[in-house]
């Protein structure tokens, strides 16, 4: 198998997103994709936690082991975007998709020499440029949330990945994150308003896909 055909076989692997998400109007609205949509909230204030509804302490023991600092904050984060997977040396060891590529066989069945430098430069190029690092940007999910702020996790979208161009990086696995949710019945002075615990997705990792 040619070199171009091998790259072409690798770099056309699709790979199917199925997330399911099992919520209502109140959570994230189901979808195939990530990362999750704005919710269409109802503007009433009526419907916002009040002051003695906020208090950080009794928040904190709702959610319990649940708050991941990591990925929540309580306040807005000074720093809004994260690249740091997208610089110096990729994470793990090289895919074997790549590190068992044969350079030295043409598309004609010829065999060329590649000398050991060449190859692992190039190799490592193939795999610099077909990696999808996840970049986290901070998002406000506005005052019905608990905490309000999350780092959300999208792909890396500002060149195609493959090679020869064509496909693009695309979520292929998630984690849930609970978060507090407030949550009303009924109508204005009829209502019965409360926090629950929503289970909110957060991209983890991203693959070239098509």
């Amino acid at each position: 198998m040619g070199l171009s055909h091998t790259l072409l076989v690798y770099v056309l692997v699709c790979v199917h997103l199925g997330v399911s998400q099992h919520f209502l109007r109140l959570r994230p609205s189901p979808s195939d994709h990530l990362p999750v949509p704005d919710l269409k909230e109802d503007p009433d204030p009526e419907y916002d936690p009040r002051e003695q509804d906020l208090v950080e302490r009794t928040l904190r023991k709702k959610l319990g082991s649940n708050f991941d600092p990591n990925f929540m904050s309580i306040t807005s984060p000074m720093v809004n975007i994260s690249t740091s997977d997208m610089q110096g040396k990729l994470p793990g060891s090289m895919p074997p998709e790549i590190k068992n590529i044969d350079l030295t066989r043409t598309p004609y069945g010829k065999r060329v020499k590649v000398g050991k430098k060449a190859r692992r430069k190039f190799l490592q190029w193939l795999w610099t440029y077909t990696h999808c690092p996840v970049v986290h940007i901070w998002k406000d999910l506005g005052v019905r949330f608990w905490p309000r702020y999350i780092k959300e996790g999208n792909c890396f979208s500002e060149r195609s990945c493959s090679f020869p161009e064509g496909m693009s990086c695309k979520p292929v696995r998630s984690i849930n994150k609970i978060f507090l949710r407030w949550y009303c019945q009924g109508f204005l002075r009829q209502k019965y308003c409360t926090w629950i615990q929503v289970q909110y997705p957060i991209i983890s990792e991203c693959k070239c896909s098509c």
